[in-house]
């Protein structure tokens, strides 16, 4: 699969522990599904951070990503100026997302 012409945009952070529940549910049921009326934002994809067993140069190695941010989300984008227009704006400002879930993400 090609990108050539299309823009990725990731986000990444970690969640309190006691909220962590709630923004798996709002990311899935309503953040995601919002962001994805936005014209030019072609799709998106949500992974959760793990450290990684792999053969590298010939030898077993784990990579633990100790201190980057546990969750991501990646946004397929037509351009970069989608960022920039009133509907991602909009999008980004709707539902429990700005009030019961923002507040309580950090080292993003």
């Amino acid at each position: 699969m090609s990108l050539a012409g299309r823009f990725l945009f990731s986000a990444a952070m970690d969640v309190v522990p006691d909220r962590e529940t709630l923004f798996h549910e709002v990311y899935d049921t309503e953040h995601v599904p919002l962001i994805l009326t936005v014209p030019g934002v072609i799709s998106a994809a949500r992974f959760e951070l793990q450290p990684l067993t792999m053969r590298l140069g010939g030898e077993r190695t784990t990579m633990d990503p100790q201190g980057a941010p546990r969750f991501h989300a990646l946004y397929e984008l037509e351009s970069p100026d989608v960022l920039l227009t009133d509907a991602w704006a909009k999008a980004a400002e709707q539902g429990r997302w700005p009030a019961h879930v923002r507040p309580h993400t950090l080292n993003r």
